[in-house]
């Protein structure tokens, strides 16, 4: 549904690195395919762990075969693919992280069906009224107080290819074309007639227009 409003944005940006991070030599080497292993330190995303080694996050995951997101814990080891000897990681990259836009439970998962439809992102239930914050710095693209089944929703484009979506919002605080920064308040959560003591966020991480598993992303 989103898809339409999406596809001219984003140009996408190289991210160099700097930083050191921790590897591990793989005590069991996977048979025919060079690589090392990382270990997984608190609050590291997988999404962030394929930028340090100049990897596709689709490919870091189909190595590890990793079903579920939600598992990657601290200290946990991630098989790196070195697709060529001269291969070497970059280093904790410069792009700015994901956070997540509110605090409360989740009552839908990425790919689970609701409504008969296939949910595109995550919905977290939280008291109406309750803070939503920009999950990562950009500009505001989109803002509708009535958009079809999303109710009042914000794009924000985070100028490297991706965009978030932050829908079913009881109220909005921020404009179009406005630049907000990571952490900062852009909407209210509430439910989508304004009444009942909770609401919740429909939160999506979007690629170009292609939905992503948000749990790849967040902390």
């Amino acid at each position: 549904m989103l898809k339409p409003l999406l596809i001219l944005f984003f140009p996408a940006l190289t991210l160099l690195g700097c930083a050191s991070v921790p590897l591990v030599t793989s005590p069991r080497p996977r048979e025919g395919i060079p690589g090392i292993y990382h270990r997984v330190e608190k609050g590291q995303t997988l999404w962030r762990i394929s930028k340090m080694y100049g990897l596709d996050l689709d490919e870091l995951v189909s190595a590890n075969r990793i079903p579920d997101a939600t598992n990657i814990e601290p200290g946990q080891l991630i098989f790196i693919p070195q697709r060529k000897p001269a291969q070497a990681f970059y280093g904790e990259p410069k792009s700015e992280d994901f956070i997540w836009p509110l605090k409360g439970r989740v009552i839908a998962g990425f790919g689970q069906s609701t409504k008969n439809t296939i949910n595109k992102g995550v919905n977290i239930q939280a008291y109406d009224g309750a803070e939503v914050v920009a999950s990562r710095s950009g500009k505001v693209v989109f803002r509708s107080l009535s958009f079809a089944d999303y109710g009042k929703t914000i794009i924000i484009d985070h100028g490297d290819g991706f965009s978030t979506v932050y829908a079913m919002n009881s109220e909005l605080l921020v404009n179009l074309g406005e630049q907000v920064r990571k952490g900062s308040v852009i909407a209210r959560v509430g439910s989508k007639e304004g009444s009942g003591k909770y609401g919740y966020l429909h939160f999506q991480i979007r690629k170009g227009y292609s939905s992503q598993n948000p749990y790849f992303y967040l902390p």
